[in-house]
């Protein structure tokens, strides 16, 4: 055979080798993940996408290219920063390939904003934009209660913030507290947040929960990462909706977010929160004490100004002797008066009849001159009759008004009224005493009172009685609502005890009144 035909028969294989499509995809996988497991990419934010999943889809693209991204459901949830179209971000990762489309894409780990210049910048857009609604105008700020009954308190059930804001109000004044815990960081921190205030807010005074008359919303301190939960426009948008009023105070005294703009007051710390929602109770009352002290040094001074206005007018009044005897003078002259014109007007009568009667004859009118001289002989006597019964009557009037004045008596009532008056502040200090007592009786009722509501069902356990509790920890009421058999829960004051329920009790039944067996009559 020759060489020709054997060329022919057996052509010449290549040396490059044979790869199927899958060898080859998981061949450039390996080399891509083993050359960028860790890599930091920085691009704008395009096509955002979260999944029903919970996984999010992103492009990160610059000027020139794009990678698409991907970020697990489980790493979603702890990114510090909510991904939005159009954000500049970094992001760390590693590279690895999609062998069922051909396609390369960026795992992320971690997401951060591309510098604080664009983090600063997007806040300061968000709060201008804000600013613009008028949500941060002093005219929506309400004021804050002076002393709350009921405090709704807004953060995280396990941090230091809760309990220092507890101990605070205790020094001060001890008030119901509300908590709604939240996470104050963190994917889904901001809706949390935003939740509590509107929950507080849908509370219905007098229902079964109290309406809380002041809220607080605190974080401790933080990165500025950590505290872009507050920045979030849904946490503004519900503090500055809400009717309740809010305290802020979150992070240090130098930390500053939006929510600090859109709340009633800004408190540096959650302590400083805690000392404007309530007073100091021994300020309270001190202010009560002092200001009852200034009454009765002022109740004092107008009494005793009022004493000296009455002894002045006292020696300003005239002796009621020298108006007696002015008066009884005076009584005295008119009745000689009195008399002397009388006598001097029947001696001119007497006169003027004379001598008519000596110019009129004798003879006719001698009996009508005689019974004339009659009735004047009788006047005099009739007239001074009736001066002296008229002179009688103004004398006892003047001696029963002399009775009525009598110095003495004037002595006395005066006398008693100085006293009276001189009494008057000391039985003012005992009423002002008696209103203090009243006050702080009151004050200390008041601190019973809360001291009994905060020790709740306790103290009632404490004198003997026990709590029912079913499978499901529910408080089990009434006999009828127990299965038997059901599993229960005694809770007493020291511990709890587990019991199986029986068959309910019978009732005895009541005895029938059979006549036959009832006594018959002895007669």
């Amino acid at each position: 055979m020759s060489e020709t035909s054997l060329a022919t028969e057996a052509p010449a294989r290549p040396n490059l080798p044979e790869y199927s499509v899958s060898e080859l995809s998981g061949a450039l996988k390996r080399s891509i993940e083993q050359t960028f497991s860790h890599v930091r990419v920085r691009g704008e934010v395009s096509g955002f996408k979260r999944h029903s999943s919970g996984h999010c889809y992103l492009a990160l693209k610059d000027a020139d290219a794009v990678i698409d991204a991907v970020c697990w459901r489980g790493t979603a949830i702890r990114l510090q920063v909510a991904p939005e179209d159009g954000m500049e971000v970094v992001c760390t990762g590693k590279l690895t390939t999609y062998p069922g489309r051909s396609k390369y894409q960026l795992v992320i780990d971690s997401m951060e904003l591309a510098g604080v210049g664009a983090l600063l910048k997007m806040l300061e857009d968000r709060k201008k934009r804000l600013q613009a609604e008028g949500l941060f105008d002093e005219s929506r700020k309400k004021k804050l209660p002076f002393l709350p009954e009921v405090i709704g308190i807004v953060t995280s059930p396990t941090g230091a913030v809760i309990r220092d804001i507890l101990h605070r109000l205790g020094d001060r004044f001890p008030r119901r507290v509300l908590l709604w815990p939240v996470i104050v960081q963190g994917e889904g921190s901001a809706q949390q947040v935003a939740a509590a205030i509107e929950g507080f807010n849908r509370i219905v005074a007098g229902g079964p929960v109290p309406r809380p008359d002041l809220l607080i919303v605190a974080r401790g301190g933080g990165s500025f990462e950590d505290l872009m939960a507050f920045n979030e426009e849904v946490v503004v948008r519900a503090a500055a909706a809400s009717v309740i009023p809010l305290i802020s105070a979150v992070g240090h005294e130098t930390d500053t977010t939006l929510i600090d703009f859109a709340s009633d007051r800004r408190a540096p710390t959650p302590t400083a929160a805690a000392e404007m929602a309530v007073p100091v109770r021994l300020d309270l009352l001190a202010d009560a004490n002092g200001k009852a002290g200034r009454l009765a040094t002022a109740l004092g001074r107008w009494l005793n100004e009022q004493r000296l206005k009455i002894e002045g007018l006292g020696r300003g009044l005239p002796d009621p002797r020298s108006i007696l005897g002015q008066a009884t003078q005076k009584l005295d002259d008119r009745t000689e008066r009195l008399k002397l014109a009388f006598e001097q007007f029947l001696r001119r009568d007497r006169q003027r009849l004379d001598s008519l009667g000596g110019r009129i004859a004798p003879q006719i009118l001698k009996a009508q001159i005689d019974g004339a001289r009659q009735r004047l002989a009788d006047l005099p006597r009739r007239q001074r009759n009736a001066v002296d019964r008229l002179i009688e009557g103004q004398r006892q009037r003047l001696d029963h008004l002399s009775a009525r004045i009598e110095p003495q008596m004037m002595t006395a009532q005066i006398d008693a009224a100085r006293q009276r008056l001189q009494d008057l502040p000391q039985r003012q200090k005992g009423a002002i005493d008696r209103l203090i007592d009243a006050q702080g009786q009151r004050v200390e009722s008041l601190a019973a009172r809360i001291e009994s509501q905060r020790l709740g069902h306790e103290k009632i356990m404490a004198k003997g009685y026990a709590m029912v509790r079913g499978n499901d920890g529910h408080v089990v009421e009434l006999a009828a609502a127990v299965v038997p058999g059901a599993d229960l829960s005694l809770e007493f004051q020291d511990g709890k005890v587990s019991v199986v329920a029986g068959s309910p009790a019978r009732k005895p039944a009541k005895p029938t009144s059979d006549p036959n067996t009832r006594q018959g009559s002895l007669l």
